[in-house]
């Protein structure tokens, strides 16, 4: 067993060793490719990623530290038991991740494990469900970015959501513990915990500082895997595989090429996918089961989160290609009962939106990330209250 073991994990050390001395070839062959993909992703992470998540990483880790995130979790707690098996903690990731998106549920889950706030079976679930994209993200980037659509945005969120919830009410049931349970036999404690003895100005700038080392990750993940889809998609190799594929499925090659892409790297797929001049139905498909699935790039920026904890990478990487299968099955569905009228037949494909890295835009992007995270935190609360009233009002009857 031990010899088995050994010898399944050197090969794989080998393996990666084969993929960084190819990586490294093929920059030394072609620098300026290599230098031009990495500014395209640090273009992406400054512009795009900094202001958008860094306002829900600090303000999240503030919620965390001071004790805020177990207190009210306390409250939500009759709500998420029943449903998914997760205490009320794990509200809150739910729901920071279904407003802000990739990679901050993951992140979040395991930051709420490494505190043992949760379970390690109640962290498993979790990962399986707050792990999305977000409607901004989808809504504006995707839909009126590169499609320059603005009449579909049922067809891209609701399979999308209704998707990750499935895939948590599966893995809920299949990984139920016995101390999940939806009894309510007396109201949570309203004692607030108490936040490590830190202070105030401790708490702010750990939380900062927490929020800042895990975008500066995110930033890395980014970069790396802009310059590796780049230079795959630039390989004869690769090229080779496509067409092979694309005779064999009896597909568009540029189709195929899209969906690799986006198996990688989320953005430049669903950009590719969306400027192909095939149907818009099919265009969607492909991209929605991109978004479940999130790509390489994200999953990687997950894992650098869930692998300080002992929640189970293997479960949370089945999750979400199941997540991919589940929302382009819902939207296949939702299409032929609503939106089968309703969309033009087009073979355009769609245009990006150009201009949009400028100092104006990098301002309101982080201004309406950190009203956002706010509102999200505000909700949190009254959602909360609310929850413990409800079940105050049924343990009186």
């Amino acid at each position: 067993m031990g010899l088995s073991l050994y010898i399944r994990n050197n090969l794989k050390n080998k393996f990666f060793q084969i993929i960084i001395l190819i990586l490294i070839v093929s920059l030394v062959r072609n620098p300026a490719q290599g230098i031009e993909s990495a500014r395209n992703g640090l273009n992406l992470w400054f512009n795009i990623l900094l202001p958008t998540l860094l306002p829900f990483f600090i303000l999240s880790e503030l919620f965390i530290a001071s004790g805020l995130v177990s207190y009210f979790g306390r409250l939500l707690g009759p709500i998420m038991k029943p449903v998914f098996g997760i205490s009320g903690e794990g509200a809150f990731p739910l729901i920071m991740s279904f407003v802000s998106g990739y990679p901050v549920g993951a992140k979040l889950s395991s930051r709420l494990r490494s505190l043992k706030l949760i379970s390690r079976a109640e962290g498993d679930r979790l990962v399986t469900l707050a792990s999305t994209s977000g409607p901004l993200y989808i809504l504006g980037a995707v839909s009126i970015g590169m499609l320059s659509i603005n009449y579909l945005n049922g067809l891209f969120l609701i399979p999308h959501y209704l998707g990750a919830i499935t895939v948590g009410l599966i893995f809920s049931l299949l990984i139920r513990d016995k101390s999940t349970n939806g009894k309510i036999k007396q109201p949570p404690s309203l004692v607030l915990p108490e936040a490590k003895n830190k202070s105030l100005p401790i708490i702010i700038a750990d939380s900062v500082k927490d929020g800042i080392n895990s975008i500066l990750l995110i930033g890395g993940f980014v970069i790396i895997y802009n310059v590796i889809i780049d230079i795959l998609l630039n390989s004869p190799v690769f090229k080779a595989v496509i067409v092979l594929l694309s005779k064999t499925l009896k597909q568009d090659p540029r189709l195929i090429e899209g969906i690799f892409a986006g198996f990688i790297e989320l953005t430049t797929g669903c950009s590719k996918i969306a400027a192909l001049d095939i149907e818009l139905i099919y265009r969607i498909l492909a991209i929605n089961f991109i978004l479940g699935w999130g790509g390489l790039s994200i999953i990687s920026q997950a894992i650098s989160f869930i692998s300080q904890t002992d929640i189970n990478i293997k479960l949370y990487l089945i999750s979400k290609f199941l997540h991919a299968i589940i929302a382009s099955l819902y939207t296949y569905i939702l299409y032929i009962l609503h939106y089968k009228d309703i969309i033009i037949p087009s073979s355009i494909g769609g245009k990006i939106r150009q201009g949009v890295f400028s100092f104006k835009y990098w301002l309101e992007n982080i201004y309406f990330s950190s009203k956002m995270a706010m509102l999200i935190c505000i909700f949190f609360i009254i959602l909360s209250l609310l929850t413990y009233n409800i079940s105050l009002a049924k343990i009186k009857k």
